[in-house]
């Protein structure tokens, strides 16, 4: 049985099988109730992250939840594999915001946090919910944002110094006010002809724009931030912004629910020494030429730092600079330009082995890759499942294999990166 919430699987896992099998769609299961006098909601597993904003903001202007920028995500995986956003830094991963949740077990028992016990509550605020049993709702603490946020996004190409101002943005981003989130975009793009990669540096300030120029001019004056840069807004107007909509686009775009597709393929890193200028400008390098090759670098600190790698299930924690994203994303269908576009994503991926973090080369679940490793869930399943298990959870893969092996021994709710149970 396959368990899908939102359709945002980028190996098709929740969806897929290579034997016949039952796929569960949660996208029904979308009910949100928010109670502003406790500052909490419940949520079903089958909305969206947009659907959640804009219930949030339909009660409150001055509320918020920390997840991703794409609204059209489901909640239910989303959440359950850690799920952040741009407010990560000043109120850490969505995860870090729960407080309960339902789930159907593999004895068909509808369990809430008290009745599925603390091992079980740890394991799905980051080690995934579809290893576990069917996560129907979660309880969640929505957090405060002030009336005006200010936005901005500022493109530098390898000809405007891109490559030292990404350099620069390692040591400053991280170590921000804790209120301010800057990511940087790294694509290729076609100048005077020629390939150029692009960084642009996008931007979510909880202030206004005063303060945003003088905190980013006083410690990243290299990027030359100006207050006609700068957009102030409403929270829910930057969730817009940030999802790519254009100006004047109304709220209610965010309750569509029909996500964008495309063919692609995604990997992770994590940073944990910043990079030099040289290893850089080979990576602008390498990437100008792909000319289809992209990466987001989301900085970590602030509130990110101070949660210990243990607390939850999630372990991307202290001594993270900025997580990587790669994007390729293709037009040419059939299976020969398929795997000529993924082999083009994994040489770049074993490029970046020198710069990223090692022992081991973390990934996050919530950007789903097949290739650190799977399982066919034979006799060797925990063998198999340490290799991307430990990628995934570092040290607390073990504890979610005792958690498995207690919750769900005969191994029902299962899949080809799910958690193993320890076998008799």
């Amino acid at each position: 049985m396959k368990t899908r919430s939102g359709g945002h699987d980028y190996e098709g896992l929740s969806y897929t099988s290579k034997t016949p099998f039952v796929i569960l769609d949660m996208f029904n299961l979308r009910s949100i109730e928010i109670n502003l006098e406790d500052e909490t909601a419940w949520v079903q597993a089958g909305a969206t992250l947009g659907e959640l904003y804009y219930n949030i903001w339909e009660k409150s202007k001055v509320h918020a939840f920390p997840s991703g920028v794409c609204p059209t995500i489901g909640v239910g995986g989303h959440f359950s594999g850690g799920g952040y956003g741009n407010l990560l830094r000043k109120y850490g991963i969505s995860v870090d915001n729960l407080l309960d949740a339902k789930i159907v077990d593999a004895k068909g028992r509808i369990l809430d946090r008290k009745g599925m016990g603390e091992d079980l509550f740890w394991a799905i605020r980051g080690g995934g919910g579809a290893s576990f049993g069917v996560i129907l709702s979660y309880k969640i603490k929505v957090v405060a944002v002030p009336p005006v946020v200010t936005v901005f996004s500022v493109p530098k190409t390898l000809e405007e110094n891109a490559t030292d101002l990404v350099h620069r943005w390692q040591y400053f981003a991280p170590k921000a006010d804790r209120d301010l989130f800057v990511r940087v975009f790294l694509q290729p793009t076609k100048n005077n002809g020629t390939t150029t990669v692009t960084a642009s540096f996008i931007a979510l300030y909880l202030g206004d724009a005063k303060k945003l120029v003088s905190l980013v001019n006083e410690f990243f004056p290299e990027l030359g931030l100006k207050t006609g840069d700068c957009k102030e807004t409403t929270w829910i107007k930057s969730t817009l912004f940030w999802a790519n909509f254009p100006d004047g686009t109304p709220e209610t775009a965010l309750l569509d629910r029909k996500p964008s597709s495309s063919l692609f393929k995604y990997k992770s890193d994590y940073v944990r020494t910043p990079i030099s200028i040289g290893g850089l400008t080979g990576i602008m390098e390498k990437m100008s030429k792909s000319e289809n090759i992209w990466a987001q670098f989301n900085p970590y600190g602030g509130r990110m730092s101070e949660i210990p790698e243990s607390e939850i299930a999630f372990p991307h924690r202290a001594g993270i600079v900025f997580k990587i994203q790669y994007l390729l994303i293709w037009n040419e269908p059939g299976p020969v330009a398929e795997r000529r576009n993924i082999r083009k994503l994994r040489e770049f991926y074993k490029y970046m082995t020198p710069f990223v973090s090692k022992n081991p080369r973390e990934a996050f679940l919530n950007y789903r890759d097949i290739d650190i490793g799977s399982t066919d869930n034979g006799k060797n399943a925990y063998n198999e499942g340490k290799v991307y298990g430990v990628k995934y959870f570092k040290g607390n893969f073990d504890r979610l294999v005792k958690v498995k092996t207690a919750v769900d021994p005969d191994n029902f709710f299962r899949n080809e990166q799910s958690i193993p149970p320890l076998t008799k």
